[in-house]
C-alpha cells in the first residue's frame, strides 16, 4: 500500500501516470469515510513479479483535511485493510516521511513497524520524534504495536559519517529497540530500479544492495 501523497512506490513500481489510475488509496479512503458500497479489490495493481499495489496519487495529500472531520479518524486504513488483509501473508504500508493523519492512520492498521533510518545525522535525529509517535499510538490507539527494528539505508560504510550515525543510533536506542545488522548500501543501480519499474532483485539480483535485502528478509522472518 502506497500511503505517501508523492507517490513514489507507485512509480517505482511502474505506474509512472499515477494521476491517470482511475482508482488510488485516495478513492478507496474517501469510500471508507463515507460508507459507501465499492469493490474492495478495485484499486489492487498487480505486478508482473507477483506483488499487488494499491496505489497512490496526489490526491492523497487532500486527505488530511477530510480526515480532520471524519469520524474515526484514525481507524479509515484499519476499516478498509480488515476487508481484504485475509488474501495477503503480508501486507507493507510505504508511509510518508512526515508525522501526518496518513501516518497515524498506517500505524493505527499495523501490527507493527520497521523504521528506515537513512545514515545521515538529521534523519537520524528525527527518531526521537517519531518514536514518541509511535509510543502514543501504542498507548492511545493501537496497543499491540510493535516495532519490530531500525533498518539503515543508503548507508556508504566508507565514510565516517555513516559509522557514526550507526554508532550513535546504537547507543541511543540499541538498548529498546532491535537494530537490524543488516545495512542497505547506497548504490547507482538501486536508484536506477525506479526509472525501470522493477525490484531490485529483477534489476539487479546480484548486486549488493539485491543481497542487503534478500539478507535483511532473513532477519525479518527470523523474528516473525
Amino acid at each position: 500500500m502506497d500511503a505517501d501523497p508523492q507517490a513514489d512506490l507507485t512509480t517505482a513500481l511502474g505506474w509512472t501516470d499515477n494521476d491517470a489510475l482511475p482508482i488510488t488509496l485516495a478513492d478507496i479512503m474517501e469510500n471508507t469515510i463515507n460508507e459507501e458500497n465499492f469493490d474492495h479489490r478495485g484499486a489492487i495493481l498487480h505486478h508482473a513479479e507477483g506483488v499487488d499495489l494499491i496505489p497512490s496519487s496526489i490526491e492523497l495529500s487532500g486527505m488530511e483535511m477530510t480526515l480532520v472531520n471524519a469520524m474515526s479518524r484514525e481507524f479509515v486504513l484499519k476499516s478498509y485493510l480488515g476487508k481484504i488483509k485475509d488474501d495477503y501473508d503480508f501486507i507493507l504500508i510505504d508511509c510518508p516521511p512526515s508525522l501526518s493523519m496518513l501516518t497515524i492512520n498506517a500505524l493505527a492498521a499495523a501490527d507493527s513497524v520497521i523504521v528506515p533510518v537513512q545514515a545521515q545525522h538529521l534523519p537520524a535525529k528525527g527518531m526521537t520524534q517519531l518514536m514518541r509517535t509511535i509510543g502514543k499510538v501504542r498507548k492511545q490507539i493501537n496497543p499491540t504495536l510493535q516495532v519490530d527494528g531500525v533498518l539503515l539505508t543508503l548507508a556508504d560504510m566508507r565514510t565516517n559519517l555513516a559509522r557514526a550515525t550507526a554508532d550513535a543510533l546504537r547507543q541511543q536506542y540499541g538498548d529498546m529497540l532491535k537494530i537490524y545488522k543488516t545495512q542497505i548500501p547506497i548504490a547507482v543501480r538501486a536508484a536506477e530500479t525506479s526509472a525501470a519499474g522493477q525490484s531490485i532483485f529483477a534489476y539487479d539480483k546480484g548486486g549488493k544492495v539485491a543481497q542487503a535485502y534478500a539478507a535483511f528478509t532473513e532477519e525479518v522472518l527470523a523474528d516473525a
